[in-house]
């Protein structure tokens, strides 16, 4: 069984998110023998962000291997005819692209360290995250709507905020972030997803303490399976 574990923290050892995702994967381990791992730090090595050469060389790639449909067919091939070319860095972002999406693609569990950082995910985050939109491989569009195709993965997902943004809380409406992670993987497919989460983490020294202890206490019961 493989296991992606992905930080996106920018806190470094202070990250209440990094201290949970290392218990988590710790956790795992205990209770999955043979547990293969691999391990991704968006804080120290970033993955491309989306720009318009990048795009042009996914569309070009899906193109060549009649991945597209509708009008983008139409569109990429003009372009693809009349020249328009892939250089050599952008073609080494987009293969890095492809990694990140491959090491996605191929792990049964996926542990993700995603904070709250004004009201959102980090912007490393959602590059990440912009790796794995990606059509015939993630999802597919059908005559009755939208297919994931990467169901299957159970993603458990390290949650932390300054303030309270749960249901209950009056700040419910101004969480971006889980509300975002849980729409984009159901999309992909993934409803095998647990939130391991951490709230009011800066609140002062004490609600950081039980906040924490709170949510290990939840790590402590998780299995692979």
């Amino acid at each position: 069984m493989k296991l992606l574990h992905i930080n996106s923290s920018i806190s470094g050892d202070q990250s209440v998110s990094r201290q949970l995702t290392a218990n988590i994967v710790a956790r795992l381990k205990q209770t999955t023998p043979g547990l293969e791992i691999t391990y991704r730090d968006l804080a120290i090595a970033p993955v491309p962000h989306q720009s318009p050469t990048i795009l042009f060389a996914k569309m070009k790639a899906l193109y060549e291997a009649g991945a597209l449909a509708g009008h983008i067919v139409e569109t990429v091939a003009a372009a693809v005819q009349a020249g328009a070319k892939v250089d050599a860095s952008t073609q080494a972002e987009f293969a890095e692209t492809n990694v990140v999406l491959d090491e996605f693609l191929a792990a049964d569990i996926v542990v993700l360290g995603a904070p709250m950082y004004n009201f959102g995910i980090p912007s490393q985050l959602k590059a990440w995250i912009d790796c794995l939109a990606s059509p015939g491989k993630t999802f597919k569009y059908t005559a009755t709507g939208v297919q994931g195709l990467a169901g299957g993965k159970k993603l458990i997902i390290a949650s932390t905020r300054g303030g309270f943004y749960t249901a209950s809380s009056p700040m419910a409406f101004m969480d971006h972030q889980e509300t975002f992670l849980t729409s984009f993987f159901g999309f992909i497919g993934i409803s095998d997803a647990a939130f391991i989460r951490a709230e009011g983490v800066g609140l002062g020294p004490e609600q950081r303490k039980l906040a924490l202890e709170t949510a290990l206490t939840d790590v402590s019961a998780l299995k692979a399976a």
